[in-house]
């Protein structure tokens, strides 16, 4: 399942326009049903917060005017790959503090790849970030 769609860049702004967030609710959505449909709707939650992650960072910080988004199989594992074709590469993430209220994602994307047995990174011109999660026993039956 690949899925590409318009953003617009945020000039400034520190979240993402309304119909540009929309995207990430529905792709959500899309991910649980598709998941549910190849048998694997105990990884949604997961898959869904991932997903969430991932491309709000690209809504955010890629400057950008497209995202990709793309899920499937591979062998054992659950693929999800968000590109964001940004002209540069992205800066190493900075460790937020205590308080601060944002700033997690890629903490959170790691601790959940890291408790379902997968990888995840940087493609090699930084403008994909990609996990796999192990699709495990508790496949759907």
């Amino acid at each position: 399942m690949t899925v590409t769609f318009t953003i617009t860049p945020l000039s400034g702004r520190p979240a993402p326009r309304e119909q540009d967030a929309r995207h990430v609710a529905d792709l959500r959505r899309l991910v649980r049903g598709r998941l549910t449909s190849w048998g694997l709707s105990h990884l949604a939650d997961d898959a869904e917060l991932i997903v969430s992650e991932l491309l709000t960072n690209s809504l955010i910080h890629s400057g950008g005017t497209q995202v990709s988004l793309d899920v499937r199989i591979e062998d054992d594992r659950l693929r999800i790959e968000v590109g964001d074709g940004a002209r540069r590469r992205p800066c190493a993430p900075a460790h937020p503090c205590d308080e601060a209220e944002n700033g997690r994602g890629l903490e959170i994307v790691h601790f959940l790849v890291q408790a379902r047995g997968g990888a995840w990174g940087l493609g090699p011109d930084g403008t994909h970030t990609w996990c796999t999660l192990a699709i495990g026993t508790g496949k759907d039956r």
